[in-house]
C-alpha cells in the first residue's frame, strides 16, 4: 500500500470509528432515559431527562459531521495522483505533509507526522489548483510547494 492510501485509510478509520463511538453513546442515553421513565417522578427526574436530551442532541450533531466527513473521505480516489492539488492531494510544503481532505487531528504513518485538513481551510484555500514550487504566505509563514501526490 503506497503511503497516501496508508495515510487515507487511517483518516478513514479515525471517522468510523468516531461513527460508531457516536452510535454507541446514543443508544446508550436513549436506553438510560427509557428505564429512568419508569421509575422516577417530580423535578429532579424531569431536569435529568431534560440534560440527558441535550446532550442527545449534541451527540447527533457531533455524528452528523463524522458521517460528513466520512462522504467526503469516500469520495476520495487515494491512488490518484494529479500534477494540480485537489481534494485527496497529499502535499509537502515546508517539509510538512498535508492531506487535503477534511480537517482532522494530526497522525504518523511510518514515522511521518501528516495534517489533514480541508479545502475551505485558510491553507487548503491557497494549496487549490496550484502544483510543485508554488509558492505562498499565510500569516507571516513562507510556504514553498515541494511534492504533489
Amino acid at each position: 500500500m503506497e503511503f497516501k492510501q496508508k495515510i487515507h485509510s487511517h483518516y478513514s478509520q479515525m471517522v468510523q470509528d468516531r461513527i460508531d463511538v457516536f452510535k454507541d453513546m446514543i443508544s446508550g442515553l436513549t436506553e438510560d432515559s427509557k428505564n429512568d421513565a419508569k421509575g422516577s417522578a417530580g423535578d429532579k427526574h424531569e431536569t435529568a431527562l431534560s440534560m440527558m436530551h441535550i446532550e442527545q442532541e449534541k451527540l447527533t450533531n457531533k455524528l452528523k459531521e463524522a458521517i460528513a466527513q466520512k462522504a467526503i473521505l469516500d469520495k476520495i480516489d487515494a491512488s490518484k495522483t494529479t500534477e494540480n492539488i485537489i481534494s485527496g492531494s497529499l502535499v509537502k510544503a515546508n517539509g510538512i505533509y498535508l492531506y487535503v481532505s477534511v480537517a482532522l487531528p494530526k497522525i504518523a504513518i511510518d514515522g511521518i507526522n501528516v495534517i489533514a485538513l480541508s479545502p475551505q481551510s485558510p491553507l487548503g484555500n491557497h494549496l487549490m489548483g496550484n502544483k510543485v514550487g508554488f509558492q505562498f504566505e499565510i500569516n507571516k509563514t513562507h510556504y514553498t510547494i515541494e511534492e504533489v501526490n
